[in-house]
């Protein structure tokens, strides 16, 4: 979400020549933080809005369900049939809401790491630290060697596939150092030596 937004801060601190642009690029990056916090405190607003809706559905679907049940201890099929229509609907909704909160709860998880992240970065910025340290992998370069390894690991044929690429490659440096060869040979043939 905020990727774009740390990726463009990167690339002023590092443009930035002088010790005014730094100290501006830093005072936007820490009102970007402060509005990102900010707007963490609205997803939490909504996470908890989300539960409270979740929860009169709940109790609205226990109503009708209870409601059914008493029609139906007094034989009123009627109002059973009307009840059942009532809590299909109703059990529908409920099911939205939750994962209408679920989803909230991911995205208000995703928005704190980021949120973290982007304050680590704005005190190494005005530390003068770099924002990735030399040497350091990226967020990305870890991402991918850890998914190469839970692919080895997920793959039993992964050694063995490396060891028919690794045969190929050899092969092929064979058949072109045996090609240089004969063409070695060849042109000394022609130079008479």
């Amino acid at each position: 979400m905020f990727e774009q937004l740390r990726a463009s801060f990167r690339a002023m601190l590092d443009a930035a020549r002088s010790p005014d642009d730094r100290r501006a690029v830093l005072a936007d990056m820490k009102d970007s933080v402060v509005r990102a916090r900010m707007g963490i405190d609205d997803l939490k607003q909504g996470v908890a809005l989300a539960q409270r809706r979740l929860d009169e559905g709940r109790a609205e679907l226990e109503t009708i369900r209870r409601r059914r049940t008493l029609a139906a201890n007094v034989g009123d099929t009627e109002t059973v049939s009307v009840a059942d229509r009532f809590e299909a609907l109703q059990a529908e909704r409920v099911g939205v809401l939750e994962r209408k909160l679920e989803t909230q709860q991911a995205e208000l998880a995703l928005v704190e790491r980021e949120v973290a992240e982007m304050t680590t970065d704005l005190r190494r910025a005005m530390d003068g630290v770099p924002l990735r340290a030399p040497g350091e992998p990226s967020a990305r370069a870890t991402e991918a060697a850890a998914a190469a390894e839970v692919d080895d690991l997920l793959d039993p044929h992964a050694g063995l596939r490396d060891e028919i690429d690794a045969l190929g490659r050899q092969q092929t440096r064979v058949s072109r150092e045996a090609d240089a060869d004969a063409r070695l040979a060849e042109l000394k043939r022609r130079l008479g030596k």
